[in-house]
């Protein structure tokens, strides 16, 4: 399809410095490393307004035959020292840092920060030390020399935050409280190379290690917007609080929907079980209200059939339960001697066998003491005294022998009828028992008769007074349902009417997104085409960058580009006194992310262009690559720094770690 031409030649990319600006507020003038205070100096990097360029070479663009890739020179330690010592907590992540401590276990690194014309002497540690200095119109190498009190980072954040950030941005960003809007800003203007330029809020990468604070940092990349907006003066405290009204209607409304749902599980349960209860099944059933007057309607006549089952007489219930009683205690008495009976009996037996075992005995004594003979020599007395035998004179009584037996079968016989009469009492137990069973069991079932009959009544009666309040609590939900129903409704009128506010400030906001736009459409063009463009919307999507190259383009190439050149856009803007961040930026690597060559070359050329001397290099733009700068711009004064990867003394500290 072919390119549709624009009606009017598009603007080209202009800068308008403020009137007596002589350079950028915020800039680093020069880098340098120390072995230990005093010690000897690893690295002293000048550094420029406008374009600087950091360049380690690659492969075949290396110098003297070494064939040396150019990454792990240090390109990325030193814009992460750049961001140590303009306020950043870390320098790398946690084993970078322990070889740098070993290798260095006093090192220090300074730079010269030039802040609305004042230098900043900054020195903080690499190694073991703890000493931070941030000093104004201090002498770097002075300070880098000495073991003076230390300061702090915070007097330069704090410098920073109320010059050039402004103290009601941190209240504009979100932030929480008494958290500082410098080191978010920072984040933004230096982001992390393991971001790989792929998004415009992509700031920080939890791979860096900077421990960077919340919103610079973190998955939601709202907060981030919200800060963004905010540093570039297109976000009020209004639309703020707004937002917050948003954000809380936002929330009532999720809580009222999450009430609603509630309530129509409940009702609905509730509905199903009063239809079930009140044999409502097959039955056609209108909407509500006219719904409660049929379940109405059927629970009070299940409440009167209920009122007219008999109610059982307590009276009778009462004496129904004593003749229990009474007939339950006469068969315990019964049984309970019927027991005693059986337990008696074996006793009485063993007593009738040991007196029995006694008669023979006492017989046998009874029929020798008529003939008696002598217990010594066992001759009969008769025969012994007519032989005139002196040995026994003890003989026995016979009358006593005959006694004693007599004597133990009486005993015997009444122990007999002892045990007849257990015997008799035993059988004459059992009928008196089973008429205490038959008597006990009739009790009981009169007794069960009656609570059977007080017991269907009232359980008719609870469940028709159960069903009865099942009904007015349905209705009550029925009523809460409406209510929520409403209020939500109201909620969502409220909400949609907030989020028109919001968008209403948006709209507001236009202007400013329309110079971010124009700008940002105007690098584009510059970078790949005069057919090329490009616009930067806000919208309740959230922030939206479109690159036209004879169409929508959505590359990783283009994803990148978006990146470079918003940035690109923005720091023109802060140039020219529009934002609330420095006409400061930091771009580790942007060829990695996979930018082509000729764009690449066109950046450098860009940026040795906005430093016209109208424009009086009022930015500070660093850049480090690996790919090979466009000739012209591969010297002094744009060049920088070179570095190598190998030998170790061309990487950035000086040997290999």
């Amino acid at each position: 399809m072919p390119q549709q031409h624009e009606m009017f030649e598009l603007p080209k990319l202009s800068l308008t410095a403020p009137a007596g600006l002589k350079e950028p507020r915020l800039w680093v003038r020069r880098l340098a490393i120390w072995e230990a205070p005093g010690g000897q100096k690893i690295r002293d990097i000048s550094l420029r307004r406008g374009l600087n360029i950091i360049w380690s070479p690659d492969g075949l663009d290396d110098y003297e035959g070494v064939r040396a890739i150019g990454h792990g020179s240090g390109k990325t330690l030193f814009c992460r020292l750049l961001r140590y010592c303009l306020g950043e907590q870390r320098f790398a992540d946690e084993m970078q840092r322990e070889r740098i401590a070993v290798a260095f276990p006093n090192g220090i690194v300074g730079a010269e920060v030039m802040l609305d014309s004042v230098c900043w002497a900054i020195v903080r540690p690499l190694g073991i030390r703890r000493r931070h200095v941030a000093i104004p119109g201090g002498n770097l190498d002075e300070i880098a020399m000495g073991d003076g009190a230390t300061t702090s980072i915070d007097p330069l954040i704090e410098a920073i935050e109320q010059a050039i950030v402004t103290p009601g941005i941190a209240s504009l960003a979100r932030l929480q409280s008494g958290q500082r809007a410098w080191p978010i800003a920072l984040a933004w203007l230096t982001r992390d190379q393991e971001c790989r330029f792929d998004d415009v809020l992509d700031w920080r990468s939890p791979a860096s290690g900077s421990d960077a604070p919340l919103p610079a940092s973190g998955r939601e990349a709202g907060p981030r917007r919200e800060a963004l907006r905010a540093f570039l003066t297109a976000i009020t405290e209004e639309e703020q609080q707004a937002r917050r009204t948003e954000e809380a209607l936002r929330a009532e409304v999720g809580n009222a929907e999450r009430e609603m749902s509630y309530l129509d599980w409940d009702r609905g349960r509730r509905h199903k079980r009063l239809i079930d209860q009140l044999d409502l099944v097959e039955q056609p059933l209108p909407e509500m209200p006219l719904l409660l007057e049929v379940f109405r309607k059927a629970a009070d006549e299940r409440l009167a059939a209920a009122a007219q089952l008999p109610t059982g007489d307590m009276v009778e219930l009462g004496q129904a339960r004593r003749a229990l009683q009474e007939a339950r205690e006469e068969l315990g008495r019964a049984d309970e001697e019927r027991i005693r009976t059986e337990a008696q009996i074996p006793g009485e037996k063993q007593v009738l066998t040991l007196l029995s075992s006694e008669i023979p005995a006492l017989s046998f004594a009874a029929e020798n003491a008529a003939s008696q003979v002598c217990p010594i020599c066992e001759v009969p007395i008769d025969k012994a005294l007519a032989d005139k035998c002196n040995l026994s004179h003890k003989l026995h009584n016979e009358t006593e022998c005959r006694a004693r037996l007599a004597s133990k079968r009486k005993e015997v016989d009444d122990q007999k009828q002892r045990i007849d009469a257990l015997d008799a009492r035993l059988k004459a137990l059992q009928p008196t028992i089973a008429l205490g069973r038959q008597h006990v069991e009739r009790a009981e079932k009169r007794v069960q008769t009656i609570e059977s009959v007080r017991d269907t009544r009232a359980s008719a009666w609870q469940t028709a007074t159960q069903l009865k309040e099942g009904i007015e609590r349905f209705a009550e939900l029925s009523t809460e349902q409406d209510e929520a129903r409403n209020r939500l409704r109201s909620l969502e009128d409220k909400l949609s009417k907030e989020r028109e506010r919001l968008g209403a400030f948006r709209d507001k906001q236009g202007l400013t997104f329309g110079r971010i736009s124009q700008k940002f459409s105007a690098i584009i063009r510059r970078l790949v085409n005069e057919n090329a463009k490009g616009a930067v919307t806000l919208s309740g999507n959230g922030l939206e960058i479109v690159v036209d190259v004879d169409g929508d383009r959505r590359t990783a190439a283009i994803e990148s580009l978006k990146v470079l050149a918003f940035d690109l856009a923005c720091l023109c803007l802060s140039v020219e006194g529009s934002t609330h961040v420095p006409a400061f930026l930091v771009h580790d690597s942007p060829r990695e992310a996979d930018l082509g060559l000729s764009i690449y070359d066109e950046l450098f050329r860009l940026m040795r262009e906005l430093e016209a001397p109208a424009n009086k290099s009022a930015f500070q733009y660093i850049v480090t690559t690996t790919t090979r700068p466009p000739d012209d711009l591969r010297c002094d004064p744009w060049l920088r720094l070179t570095l190598r990867g190998a030998p170790g003394s061309e990487r950035l500290m000086g040997r290999d770690l």
